[in-house]
């Protein structure tokens, strides 16, 4: 390559930088409001400068997706990645998820359909409010995707399927989808909406509550409850 090509394709990269430092800042704004109050706009938007200029580099327009829909990918996910690596979630969390999917799985296969709130909480042998502050503790003090609910857990063990080289992978991961997206659609359908709502529209739980004129804590409820009784229904394909 020569300099002035060279030169050419560092000030397009530059350019591109420059262009698109607003797109941080709104995806940064956005992504806030479905995080724990802990979380600094200052440091997802330094994280997502770092994705920017990570897209900026390995950009190939021949792909056929526009620069700012393939960097606003990079950009989200290196805050999420930021986060994370920064999780300040107690060890009792994770555990209480565990032991609340499991207690779902008990009443659900005893009565033959899906499991009530009190019930579970009977199981449990506690208050319907301490269960219902486990399940949303299990989502509003975590950042998860789909793939975090069945995310090694505090124990060290491994649950998605997939995770070793082996060149059925892709298969056995593409199984995976499709019956969680099963699993999702039989469940009741409060937390179906608030799946959809959360997932797919890529609202906040503020948002949620008000499309379904519900406090924001509710929301949490209904989300956490969803995701623990997903990993409840999904034996086949995790350990606990």
């Amino acid at each position: 390559m020569s300099t002035r090509e060279y030169t050419s394709k560092g000030l397009d990269r530059n350019r591109l930088v420059d262009q698109h430092v607003p797109l941080v800042k709104r995806i940064a704004y956005h992504l806030l409001g479905r995080l724990p109050a802990d979380v600094q706009v200052d440091d997802l938007i330094q994280s997502g400068v770092v994705g920017l200029l990570e897209a900026a580099q390995q950009y190939d327009p021949s792909q056929g997706a526009s620069f700012e829909t393939y960097a606003g990918i990079r950009i989200r996910g290196a805050m999420l990645d930021e986060v994370r690596r920064s999780d300040w979630t107690p060890r009792s969390v994770h555990r209480n998820a565990r032991r609340v999917s499991k207690a779902i799985r008990t009443v659900e296969n005893r009565q033959g359909r899906e499991a009530h709130a009190q019930e579970v909480a009977d199981e449990l042998q506690i208050s319907l409010d301490d269960y219902q502050h486990m399940v949303s503790d299990a989502v509003c003090r975590r950042v998860l995707s789909f793939e975090e609910i069945f995310a090694p857990d505090s124990e060290g063990e491994n649950s998605l399927p997939g995770d070793e080289s082996d060149p059925a992978q892709s298969v056995q991961e593409e199984a995976f989808r499709h019956a969680l997206i099963d699993q999702i659609m039989r469940l009741p359908e409060r937390e179906k909406l608030v799946m959809s709502l959360y997932y797919d529209d890529e609202l906040n739980l503020r948002e949620i509550g008000a499309v379904l004129g519900v406090s924001e804590s509710r929301v949490c409820q209904l989300h956490g409850q969803a995701l623990v009784r997903l990993r409840a229904r999904m034996t086949e394909w995790i350990k606990f």
